[in-house]
This record gives structure tokens, C-alpha cells and sequence, in this order.
């Protein structure tokens, strides 16, 4: 059977289902057969992910339906973050995702995947065989050793389009890990006091580090498809902003996955505005379905600047990023590493090359996303099923987590402490804004450990919103 298929068809169907009313009857398996060329099992496959995520119901010897359910009112507040603004600073508060879970809990907060996820098998031998090499008594060089930073390159490099030029090893920089990429890019490219456009929500690690950096942030609304486009472009104009960090591909928390024509008008207007996109591609080896091309691909003029991480994929132990950069923003880059890094253990790079290299990496990297769709629709099914208050903001097609919304009347500070107390750890969804959050939402790891504990968690989870007059 053809995930991709699957994924495609599911979407088509969810947008269907969105715009039509409670109680209306899907087309039959055989009419979305013959439409869409797909067989009876990728239909009946993308049907059972609608019911799964609450939106679809079957009734046996009639027919699939839109459900009808009785939702508490959830208001749209997402337009007022484009028109607000620049939000006040707030105090640095503790992350969720970092913190750690005893080992009965049922950890849905984590931001790391389970080590069952990890090639550990080629984790060891690598770690086994770098002691042996003189990584282990000898400088690297400050940009990254030959070796790894031609690996990054030639990873663009295999998908750039033609007629651009594509990367080479000297445009690429290893660093130690996705959070120093993300401080040594924003320093490098803002500044002290300067304007960053940033997606809202978006990931925490950014927003972190651009506030450490002494950074203006302008928050741009987002959602399951992707940046707002208008108002991004309405940004670039009223502020004079020259960069926007964004994660096209599987964005953490949503799970976004731009369509080529939004990565397309993206990438015009900042070409146009004369700008800068820090593309964070952190879920390139997470993906359910096969990844699109980074938008660095599309782009030969030195306007992206291309971050991947092997930290989450390869191990929490091998903290280590790449970003090409193409141009002189490449040295101002590189300066900035040197003042807080210096360089990278060649040990973590020779282990990171090593693993990358070998042929199991391409078969592990196969096998999980298999993995990552068994885990996603496990817990998508336990949360329809046992919390349907819980609602699931589109279905992942990449990544590791669901990004959920919840009533308006819950008190999501009060929920998650109720929901640790019973054991269950969940990830706050304000954590994830940059300014202030439109609503209540949550962020939950499906690729954390336990996915037998789904079912229990969820019922943890419903168990908290009766306790707030959240019954449905």
C-alpha cells in the first residue's frame, strides 16, 4: 500500500469533510476508487484516519459520514496575531519538553523520539570505531571536518533544481547542535536589537534564542497548511524586517507541511524584499510521506540559509547541525561560532558521518516512518476515542508530534498540573508562541516511549477537562 496515496487522499477527503455540513454522506469506496485511481485499501485506509482523528464516522451497512458531534465553542483569535504585533517581553519560563518524566509516567511532552526510533545499532559501532581514529586527541577544524561538511552539501546538493548552482563543502558549517545553529544564525544575520519575522506558534528553542540575543520579534500566524502568506508579505513591508526563520517542512508544533505554492510565494517575497529565510529542515528524517525539496534547493542567490540537525535522528548524544550558507552571510556565520563555540568535538562528528555513511541509515531512516504513522494514528485514535474535547489541528504527514486545541474554557496551566499529578506529562501550547497565544492548545509526542500507554494517557487527559465541566 502507497502511504503517499494515503496521506494525499486522507488530505483531499479532511478538506472535503471540513466544508461540508454534519451528517453528510462521503462518496462511496467505489466512487473514490474510480476518481482518484487509488485502490479499495488506500480507501478505506484514509477513511479509518478520519474517523480516527473525530471527524468521520461509520455506520455498519450504510455508509461513512461527516460527524456529528457537540463541540464546546472554540473562537478563532489567530488573526490578531499579525495585527498586534511585536508582543512585550515575558519572563523565561521552564519548558515543558526538557523536563524530565519519572519512569511510570506517560510522557507525552518530550521533544526527543524514543530510543526505540534511533539506529542504535549503528550509533555503538560508530562511537566503537571513532575511538580508534586520532578524533580523539586532535582539533577539528573550526567550520567542521571536510567529511561531514561535504556530506551536508551533497545532501542539498542531490535535490537542487536545475540551473542553480548547487552547494559545495566550503558553504557548509557544522555546529553543535540545532539550538547553537539557531543562536549563531540569528546573531550573525539580526543582531542585538534588530527585527526577526518568526512563525507563531513555532518552536521554543527559537524564540529562546532570539530573546537571549536581544532580538525583536514579530510573530506571523500559522496553522496545519503553513505560514500566513499575506501576512507575511504585510510584515516585510510595515517593518522592513530582512529575516523570517520558519520551518517549511513538518513544522514543530503543527506539523505544517507547506504546499509547493506557498513555498513558492515565500520564497518570492523574500527575494523581493530583499531578505533572508532561515529554513530550519529539522524533520527532513522524520517524514511519513517523502519530504519535498528544501526551499534552499530553490534558491542559487544565497537567500536561504539551510539548517539540519542529525541530533534527534542519530542520538541525543550526537549533538550536531549543519547549515549551508552560501555567500559572505557564510563568514559572518562562521565568526559567530567562533565566539561561542569555537568548534565541534571531532569525536561527535566522526560518529555522525560515520552513521550517516553507512547503507543501515537508509534502511532505518525506511522503516521509520512507518513507525511514525503506526505511533501518530495510535494516538490520534485513543484521543477521538476517549477525549474528543481534544482536537486535533490536521493530521501529520512528518514529524513527532499532534498539536491539539482545546475549549476556550479550559485553564490549560491548571490541565497540564492536573494531568501530571495523575501521571500523564503534556506540553503546554503557550510555550510555543511568541507572543500572546490565541487559544488553547496543546503539543503531545507520539514518538516518545510507551505508545501502549496512548489509550491511558488519553483517558488521564479526559479525565482533567471533566474536572473543568469539559465532558464532550
Amino acid at each position: 500500500m502507497n502511504d503517499d496515496s494515503t496521506a494525499r487522499l486522507a488530505g483531499t477527503l479532511r478538506r472535503w469533510v471540513d466544508a461540508s455540513a454534519p451528517g453528510m454522506r462521503l462518496p462511496s469506496t467505489r466512487q473514490l476508487v474510480a476518481e482518484h485511481q487509488v485502490s479499495p485499501a488506500t480507501v478505506q485506509k484514509a477513511v479509518r484516519s478520519l474517523v480516527a482523528a473525530g471527524v468521520v464516522e461509520t455506520r455498519p451497512g450504510v455508509g461513512n459520514f461527516v460527524r456529528e458531534v457537540r463541540r464546546l465553542a472554540s473562537s478563532d483569535f489567530g488573526w490578531q496575531t499579525g495585527a498586534l504585533g511585536e508582543a512585550a517581553p515575558r519572563e523565561p519560563q521552564r519548558t515543558s519538553s526538557l523536563a524530565s518524566a519519572p519512569p511510570e509516567a506517560i510522557a507525552l511532552h518530550s521533544g526527543y523520539p524514543d530510543r526505540e526510533l534511533l539506529p542504535e545499532r549503528l550509533v555503538r559501532a560508530a562511537f566503537t570505531r571513532a575511538a580508534r581514529n586520532d578524533a580523539v586527541v586532535q582539533r577539528p577544524p573550526e567550520a567542521g571536518t571536510d567529511e561531514l561538511r561535504a556530506w551536508f552539501a551533497r545532501e542539498l546538493a542531490s535535490v537542487t533544481g536545475d540551473g542553480i548552482a548547487a552547494p559545495v563543502a566550503r558553504d557548509a558549517l557544522v555546529l553543535p547542535g540545532s539550538q547553537s545553529a539557531l543562536s549563531a544564525s540569528f546573531r550573525a544575520l539580526v543582531g542585538v536589537g534588530g527585527t526577526l519575522l518568526i512563525e507563531s506558534p513555532t518552536y521554543w528553542g527559537a524564540i529562546l534564542a532570539a530573546r537571549q540575543a536581544g532580538i525583536r520579534l514579530i510573530p506571523i500566524p500559522t496553522g496545519p497548511e503553513g505560514i500566513d502568506a499575506d501576512e507575511l508579505e504585510r510584515a516585510l513591508r510595515r517593518t522592513g524586517a530582512r529575516v523570517l526563520y520558519a520551518q517549511p517542512t513538518f513544522a514543530n508544533p503543527t506539523g505544517a507541511l507547506w504546499s509547493a505554492d506557498l513555498r513558492d510565494r515565500v520564497l518570492e517575497l523574500v527575494r523581493r524584499h530583499g531578505a533572508f529565510l532561515i529554513e530550519d529542515d529539522w524533520a527532513r528524517d522524520f517524514g511519513m510521506v517523502p519530504p519535498p525539496v528544501p526551499l534552499a534547493a530553490q534558491d542559487g542567490d544565497g537567500h536561504v540559509v539551510h539548517l539540519r540537525s542529525l541530533t534527534k535522528s542519530v542520538s541525543p548524544a550526537v549533538r550536531v547541525a549543519g547549515v549551508i550558507a552560501r555567500g559572505p552571510v557564510r563568514e559572518r556565520i562562521l565568526a559567530t561560532t567562533r565566539a561561542e563555540s569555537m568548534y565541534v568535538s571531532g569525536v561527535l562528528q566522526a560518529v555522525a558521518h560515520d552513521v550517516v555513511s553507512q547503507s543501515g541509515w537508509r534502511t532505518h531512516r525506511r522503516g521509520l516512518g512507518r513507525q511514525l504513522i503506526a505511533r501518530r494514528d495510535a494516538l490520534i485514535a485513543a484521543l477521538a476515542l476517549e477525549a474528543p474535547a481534544a482536537q486535533v489541528q490536521g493530521v501529520p504527514a512528518g514529524g513527532l508530534n499532534l498539536w491539539i486545541r482545546l475549549p476556550d474554557v479550559v485553564d490549560a496551566a491548571r490541565l497540564a498540573r492536573d494531568c501530571r499529578a495523575d501521571g500523564l506529562l503534556l506540553g503546554p501550547g503557550v510555550e510555543w508562541f511568541p507572543g500572546e497565544e490565541p487559544g488553547n492548545f496543546l503539543r503531545l509526542n507520539f514518538s516518545g516511549p510507551d505508545p501502549g500507554g496512548f489509550t491511558t494517557g488519553a483517558r488521564i487527559l479526559a479525565a482533567a477537562l471533566a474536572r473543568q465541566g469539559v465532558t464532550d
